[in-house]
């Protein structure tokens, strides 16, 4: 009899060490990953009952929380919804949180480790607790400028300043309006969802940072600073540029844009080659250039990695130069931005944004401080150097060549009278049968730059088949610049 108790009492000792174990492994360890999942709606109801701070831009909210008599105490509304749904994101009872709502939300919802102090105040003083506010770097009129320019075109628009990497705007369309998943109706906020997260235009991934297009000839701009960063070449360098280009070991040829010669020498200075966007000028430089100088230059300049802003953004791609497919004819259409080279937007305008700078890359990031409820600063944002990605020699050869497709190349849409604009236009082959992308990036004064654009619209936008970067793509660049410079 002893026996069999001493047997039972291990096993109900042994199973209430499991308990504690379990349960001190759920409540301890797995704490914050439970309480940060997204599907744990509890903690959702919890900050509804909250005062949450807002996310605010040019000094107005365009996310905020107000009072309402229901049980969940505050509603999330958001001013100017599709507009800044780039940015803002989503705090839904529903689908949880998304952009600045997800990557800030200790600070907004007031449980952020640097608002400590304000926490125990009150708890002392019986106070409510309330969310820090937001406050983005975003530019109201470029935003606006942007989201006007690109009208009912699907595409996106990023514009940075080049010497901190400040986001002045960030547009994406089709967008989808926040309100409609902050709504209390979870049935319809449900609804709602599931719509958008099943349209075939995907409105809920931005289009500016969490989509990739190949750049076309807007690449040209990283093979043009990896030839001059060889020290081979310059701007005044004439190089081969003939009609058509049949890259070595291959049946592949390249033709220009329209099937029309660049040059009636079939050789031509880079600048030129450069202002009028040819293809096979470029093709052929990417070649005699190699793998490894072009995925070198893509990667100063940002290429296959992630940015911070502070929500993740998908990465751009340059093929690995080590891989053995990579052959020459392949080499030839990454040269020009096509094949599986692939970008964002905010991507190609970081490399404008880096050629404006001197050469140096900024990291992009969109929120400029933090204030706490009586409106202390806790956090500011600062800019960060990611690399030196070309001299300042080479940025300076750039920009003069840019300067030069604006002013009688292929970007003169651009152009902005009394003001000297920078900008290389694009025009992208994606899939058989499909219109091309439309691209244009620039920067402007380009004697002092103060903003860096990057435009791409699907398809042509309204244009179609006809579409170029140069006619598409470019005025939404040029209404963005006007906007950041007379403001």
């Amino acid at each position: 009899m002893n026996t069999t108790l001493r047997r039972l009492a291990s096993v109900v000792m042994v199973m209430f060490v499991a308990l504690m174990v379990s349960t001190t492994w759920i409540q301890f360890f797995q704490a914050d990953d439970l309480n940060n999942d997204n599907r744990n709606v509890r903690k959702i109801y919890a900050e509804y009952g909250t005062a949450r701070g807002p996310i605010v831009v040019g000094g107005e909210a365009v996310a905020s929380s107000t009072p309402v008599d229901d049980e969940f105490g505050y509603q999330r509304e958001y001013a100017h919804g599709p507009l800044y749904a780039p940015l803002t994101g989503y705090f839904s009872l529903v689908s949880g949180t998304s952009r600045i709502e997800d990557a800030e939300n200790d600070f907004l919802n007031g449980q952020a480790d640097a608002l400590w102090v304000d926490r125990l105040q009150n708890l002392l003083t019986g106070v409510d607790p309330q969310g820090s506010s937001v406050e983005l770097t975003i530019d109201p009129a470029a935003q606006q400028a942007a989201w006007d320019a690109l009208g009912d075109q699907r595409g996106a628009v990023v514009a940075l300043e080049p010497s901190t990497g400040r986001i002045l705007a960030m547009v994406s369309k089709p967008s989808f309006d926040p309100n409609e998943l902050a709504t209390h109706d979870t049935q319809a906020a449900n609804d709602r969802y599931e719509e958008l997260l099943n349209a075939e235009d995907d409105p809920l991934l931005s289009r500016a940072t969490h989509w990739t297009y190949p750049p076309g000839s807007t690449f040209k701009l990283v093979t043009a600073a990896a030839a001059i960063e060889s020290g081979q070449y310059d701007a005044g360098t004439v190089i081969d540029a003939p009609e058509t280009y049949t890259p070595p070991g291959t049946n592949r040829v390249i033709p220009n844009y329209g099937g029309a010669a660049c040059s009636p020498t079939d050789e031509q200075s880079l600048a030129d080659a450069l202002r009028i966007s040819c293809n096979t000028a470029f093709a052929r430089l990417g070649v005699d250039l190699g793998t490894e100088a072009l995925a070198e230059q893509a990667e100063a300049f940002g290429f296959n990695q992630r940015f911070d802003i502070p929500f993740n953004t998908y990465d751009s791609n340059f093929p690995d130069p080590e891989d053995p497919g990579f052959a020459d004819a392949f080499v030839a259409l990454s040269a020009i931005g096509q094949w599986e080279v692939t970008a964002t937007p905010l991507q190609v305008a970081m490399v404008a944004s880096a050629i404006a700078n001197d050469g140096e890359l900024m990291a992009p990031y969109s929120v400029d401080r933090i204030r706490d409820p009586e409106l202390e600063v806790v956090r500011e944002g600062s800019p960060r150097r990611l690399s030196q990605a070309i001299s300042a020699s080479t940025a300076d050869q750039l920009t003069e060549m840019m300067v030069g497709v604006v002013e009688d190349g292929s970007g003169t849409a651009a152009q902005i009278p009394g003001l000297t604009v920078a900008g290389k236009t694009g025009t992208a082959q994606w899939q058989d049968g499909r219109d091309p992308h439309a691209w244009f990036t620039a920067f402007a004064p380009a004697e002092d730059p103060q903003v860096a654009v990057a435009v791409v619209i699907e398809e042509g936008g309204d244009a179609g088949s006809e579409a170029t970067g140069g006619r598409v793509a470019a005025p939404v660049a040029k209404a963005v610049i006007e906007a950041v410079l007379n403001g």
